[in-house]
């Protein structure tokens, strides 16, 4: 009868060999991951030393492979191949895959990328996570989220039995309170727009355009992101219409080596949507319709040069607008909380989500909406927590009339 196979990952027999003075070897067979039986050895000055060696080299031993990971791979190289795979798998979004590389060449690399992979343990990982998130919150979150796939890799191809990453605590939520702009406060920004754009004497570089100022009225009209505005085309728009709508199709994103470019879809499914338009929107589409040049991409927005107007100019120039007027706390995104704040109030969460085009009217209610949570009416209920009155508290409360005279 066969003698039956060591259970994977399990030592046979130890054997010890002195080879010399103070030096012995202790073998074995050992059943690797991939169910081959190899020997293994390990070395040390005594017996139940070499022992304890060839315990601790099997412990995170896993079976050779021909691939190009292995447990002495750099983290660098490691995220170099990562890279490599889910580009050429094509199912990770450009602009995601343009984040992640930030990710890595910026905070990884510099400080991982010289250790093995064996080394990344998850106390180191751990600290390295905790050490930029008290600074940068949202770099370690996106970090993480790219180690947490490099490594999965690194199991995936034999290099590691249990993904480090998963034993990482948690980070950090900041909590950001949700602000909106009230109806004086939208004045004061529209009319640091008008004084931006007016002609300075003796200020070089080309005149301010009208763009500014009809591009935050079209955010304020629709409650699309800023990359769905300027990716907004003559088409896009319906103004012949009994209710005129204007559709939300694609967003403008940046990849490395192509530039700002119009994407044909949305940031998500439900962000593709036909919002109607107020009346304010409709007559500056009709305006900008009246004198917009040819532009061979029918954008509402051109740049000068012709091309797709790309979010960083317009922050920018809304920096530029909004310098020393108390307003640097208004960004972009403020205008879009700004109108799920006013949708809620006037009408309900479900309407405002479907307005900004999320999936979920969670989100829309965590971070979109400035409105305080209410609690439920309890106060019938905590009356019985008043106590009881005590002689003459009835007309010490209730005062009658002061006497006269």
């Amino acid at each position: 009868m066969a003698r039956p196979p060591l259970p994977i990952g399990t030592l046979g027999t130890i054997r010890t060999e002195k080879l010399g003075p103070n030096r012995y070897c202790a073998r074995a067979r050992y059943r690797d991951h991939d169910g081959k039986t190899r020997d293994v050895e390990a070395t040390d000055t005594t017996a139940p030393a070499a022992i304890r060696a060839l315990k601790v080299k099997v412990r995170d031993r896993v079976a050779p492979n021909d691939d190009e990971i292995t447990r002495e791979t750099h983290v660098s190289t490691l995220a170099a191949l990562w890279l490599e795979e889910i580009a050429a798998e094509e199912r990770v979004s450009p602009q995601s895959i343009s984040r992640y590389e930030i990710s890595v060449r910026v905070s990884i690399v510099p400080a991982l990328g010289e250790l093995r992979i064996r080394e990344a343990s998850a106390g180191r990982l751990d600290k390295f996570l905790r050490r930029i998130a008290e600074d940068r919150p949202s770099a370690a979150k996106s970090a993480k989220v790219v180690l947490g796939q490099m490594f999965a890799l690194a199991v995936r191809r034999g290099a590691l039995t249990t993904n480090p990453i998963r034993d990482t605590g948690q980070l950090r939520k900041p909590r950001k309170r949700v602000v909106a702009l009230d109806r004086e406060q939208l004045d004061d920004v529209r009319s640091a727009i008008r004084r931006w754009q007016q002609p300075t004497p003796g200020k070089s570089g080309p005149r301010p355009t009208s763009d500014l100022a009809d591009i935050v009225d079209l955010m304020l009209a629709t409650g699309a992101r800023i990359g769905e505005i300027l990716a907004v085309r003559w088409e896009d728009a319906d103004l012949a219409a009994e209710h005129p709508i204007l559709t939300i199709c694609g967003t403008i994103i940046y990849i490395k080596g192509k530039g700002f470019f119009r994407q044909e879809w949305t940031k998500s499914n439900a962000g593709y949507r036909s919002v109607v338009l107020p009346r304010f929107a409709v007559g500056m589409l009709l305006e900008r319709k009246l004198t917009a040049a040819a532009d061979p991409n029918d954008a509402i927005f051109p740049s000068r040069r012709g091309t797709w107007l790309s979010p960083p100019n317009v922050r920018r120039q809304w920096r530029a607008a909004r310098a020393e007027t108390g307003l640097e706390w208004v960004t972009p995104h403020t205008f879009r909380k700004t109108v799920a704040t006013l949708i809620d109030k006037e009408a309900n969460t479900d309407s405002a989500a479907a307005q900004l085009g999320h999936g979920s009217k969670e989100t829309t209610k965590k971070h979109y909406i400035v409105k305080p949570a209410l609690a439920p009416d309890s106060s019938t209920i905590l009356e019985q927590l008043g106590g009881r009155p005590e002689p003459g508290d009835s007309e010490s409360r209730n005062p009658g009339p002061a006497p006269t005279g």
